[in-house]
């Protein structure tokens, strides 16, 4: 995620990192020798002159940006869910983790639950971005708990599941009244959808032949574009086709880049400073001093 205060308008135009323009830079360059090449030979191929105008570019132009920003539409909706799925985890982690350290008797095994309570984001964040895990899991978690979990496919789920028994044993242990427990499921359910959400989300993209064939059209009104201006505006026309050609490029970039909000591009969500947050907040509510260094920027840039 870019992390940057906002700039002054004149330097906002030439601002590389942050901005999808190193992606499109081939993309950007063909076309802009395309329409120069066209220019040159005003409009002919062959000595035949290609019978564009102005007048259908406009109207296709109109229903590709509709297009283009229907999509960006739904490619942010994902974004934002995968945010506010991310909230919700920060959120159900604190309540559970107060109501553990407030309701149950036994001060013995506060550090074992908030703890493992932290590896949950950090084994999430993992499974989104299928990276390992074991590092994380072997910091917050006993060695038998981790033993059972370093191989398993869905470490997040059989985490709730392990936190789930440890309020049954404490229930069974009368640390912990039965009326109490049922109100820590609570939490423990939003956990499981939050964790459910960022997989739905993970392993559920836009339709394919979606993206196909606003790729498809996008191109072909950019590399056609030259045709239909050479005669209109003369010169100019590599101007005015390459800042085209930059907005239709730049918004389906963007897009393809907000459609998977849990990777590792600069614009996806910063995972891994959110774990960091989770884990400072819980370990804050066990009174502890040694919190885990705020994770920083790279290059403008927040993992």
């Amino acid at each position: 995620m870019i992390v940057r205060q906002r700039q002054h308008w004149l330097r906002m135009l030439f601002i590389w990192r942050g901005s999808v323009l190193p992606q499109i830079l081939p993309q950007l360059a063909t076309v802009t020798g395309l329409a120069i090449l066209v220019t040159v030979i005003h409009g002919q191929v062959f000595a035949l002159k290609v019978p564009l105008t102005f007048v259908p570019f406009t109207l296709i132009g109109v229903a590709l940006a509709v297009f283009l920003g229907f999509r960006n539409n739904a490619s942010y909706d994902r974004y934002w869910e995968g945010r506010k799925l991310w909230g919700s985890l920060l959120s159900e982690s604190r309540t559970l983790a107060r109501q553990y350290l407030t309701l149950v008797r036994d001060n013995q095994q506060q550090q074992t639950f908030v703890y493992s309570l932290a590896a949950l984001s950090h084994a999430l964040r993992h499974q989104l971005r299928g990276t390992e895990a074991s590092h994380d899991l072997q910091r917050l978690l006993s060695v038998d708990v981790y033993q059972t979990l370093k191989n398993a496919r869905f470490i997040p789920n059989l985490l709730i599941l392990h936190l789930a028994q440890q309020l049954q044993k404490q229930r069974l242990q009368q640390n912990l009244e039965p009326i109490l427990a049922a109100q820590m499921e609570l939490p423990l359910a939003k956990l499981t959808e939050a964790v459910s959400g960022c997989e739905r989300l993970s392993t559920t993209p836009l339709p394919y032949t979606y993206v196909v064939i606003l790729h498809r059209t996008a191109y072909l009104y950019c590399f056609l574009l030259p045709f239909g201006l050479v005669d209109a505006i003369g010169w100019t026309t590599p101007i005015m086709v390459v800042f085209t050609a930059y907005t239709f490029f730049a918004l389906e970039a963007l897009s393809d880049e907000l459609e998977e909000p849990f990777g590792t591009s600069p614009n996806d969500l910063a995972l891994e400073a959110m774990c960091v947050m989770i884990e400072t907040t819980l370990c804050e509510m066990l009174g502890e001093k040694d919190l885990p260094v705020p994770t920083q920027p790279i290059d403008y840039v927040l993992l």
